[in-house]
């Protein structure tokens, strides 16, 4: 059962061995399946009539088919006419699993080099809470790590649809704790998190260094993993480099399986280039295929990018896939040779790491934080760029090139005073460069 639909029309099949079709088009025509939460099935009519008709008279025959389908007690809550929009302004936003389409364990193409994260992956989601616990991925971005976290709440939602799956990115975290601390709810977060059976955490480096995030991410992982709950992390590095982070929680991930991912070798690199293009409907050339295999080396989404951008020539210019159709794409797509990231993407990445938005960075914004992080970020587009200091002032509203100067010299000293700082421009380095 892949939906609440598949579940509804499952229980209708077994209401109709006992009512005439009149009866189901009577009382159930109109009747929608809109949530499974907290082992309750929650379903909505338009009318409080029907609503005290379906309690009364089908509640059991309902509540025994879902047993059924879980193996386990489900309880039954009829919602009648606007009710069902009271209950979603009340009902706890939750973090559904993104669309995973394509996020699954057969379309992961497997090789030498992620054999070993891939079949941890797999065990965990076969014996989740048993097999390894937690799953610590971790690799250079692009490599599958956010596909095998995925594919492992795919396999055990479509096994155990009752599954309570909480999906969360490491800097989402960190925002939405801050935003319980401002709105006072900080129960409603602790519990939206404790309370699961699969905990998937997407990017964990960017709590390191925030004290707060890491101290309840502590309770948190300590509340999952103490109920024999399953925890699955993924990283673009293990957590002994992580700098910033927090040693309770570095035992604690270093406690359960460990496992990389490392770029692909050619040759899984041209299996990955032809499921891609399959999956798209192209069909490519030998040359074609080893070109793009011998180009693209360290970056799994990036030939998906590629096979994207050659699907449109195809499809609106009616482009032959040849050679240099690949080459064109590639030029497009992937950044050849060396890497000098855009000023837009250095300020994106500061902000981030201090929780903050960009235009916190480039405005009058004057916080402890913010100065650092714009500081950081002028340092960073005069290493990692060419702009000159005028430049990189008109990117924080034409401060001038004293001001800049001057924040850039400030890092510069720090770096070579303060390890704290030198690990945080080196770790905003890092992600920059994983982009």
């Amino acid at each position: 059962m892949n939906s609440m639909n598949d579940i509804w029309e499952a229980v209708l099949e077994v209401l109709g061995r006992e009512l005439t079709p009149t009866a189901i088009s009577t009382w159930f025509a109109d009747c929608q399946p809109i949530d499974l939460n907290d082992s309750t099935f929650v379903v909505h009519t338009p009318s409080e009539f029907k609503r005290n008709i379906i309690l009364t008279r089908f509640a059991d025959t309902i509540k025994q088919s879902l047993s059924d389908i879980f193996s386990t007690d489900i309880n039954l809550m009829v919602l009648a006419g606007e009710e069902f929009g009271d209950y979603q302004a009340c009902k706890p936003d939750d973090d559904p699993l993104p669309e995973m389409a394509g996020y699954t364990f057969d379309r992961f193409i497997v090789g030498n080099s992620n054999r070993f994260a891939h079949n941890a992956a797999y065990a965990v989601s076969q014996k989740p809470g048993s097999a390894y616990n937690p799953l610590f991925i971790y690799g250079n971005s692009g490599l599958g790590k956010t596909h095998l976290l995925l594919a492992i709440g795919q396999a055990i939602r479509e096994r155990e649809p009752a599954t309570k799956i909480a999906y969360i990115k490491g800097d989402d975290f960190t925002n939405q704790l801050l935003k319980s601390i401002k709105e006072g709810t900080g129960e409603e977060f602790r519990l939206k998190y404790r309370n699961v059976d699969l905990f998937l955490v997407d990017d964990i480096q960017f709590i390191a260094g925030k004290q707060a995030t890491q101290e309840e991410f502590f309770h948190t992982f300590n509340n999952i993993y103490e109920a024999g709950h399953q925890i699955v992390i993924t990283s673009d590095r293990p957590p002994i480099d992580m700098s910033l982070l927090d040693d309770r929680l570095m035992s604690r991930f270093q406690g359960g399986l460990m496992a990389d991912i490392q770029p692909p070798d050619i040759e899984t690199r041209m299996v990955i280039t032809r499921a891609k293009a399959a999956q798209l409907g192209l069909v490519l050339e030998d040359d074609a295929v080893a070109y793009i295999a011998e180009t693209i080396t360290t970056n799994v989404r990036q030939i998906e990018g590629v096979i994207k951008r050659l699907t449109a020539y195809k499809e609106i210019l009616d482009s032959k896939i040849d050679t240099a159709a690949v080459k064109r794409a590639i030029k497009d797509v992937v950044r050849i040779g060396t890497f000098i990231p855009s000023p837009q993407l250095i300020i994106r990445e500061s902000a981030l790491y201090y929780s903050l938005k960009e235009e916190d960075l480039r405005g009058q914004n004057r916080s402890k934080n913010t100065a650092v992080a714009r500081q950081i970020a002028m340092y960073l587009i005069r290493t990692l760029t060419n702009l000159s200091l005028k430049e990189i002032g008109a990117e924080f509203e034409d401060r001038n090139h004293s001001t800049v100067l001057s924040s850039i010299k400030k890092i510069e000293d720090m770096i070579k005073t303060d390890p704290a700082m030198a690990a945080t421009v080196r770790d905003i380095t890092s992600n920059i460069n994983s982009n």
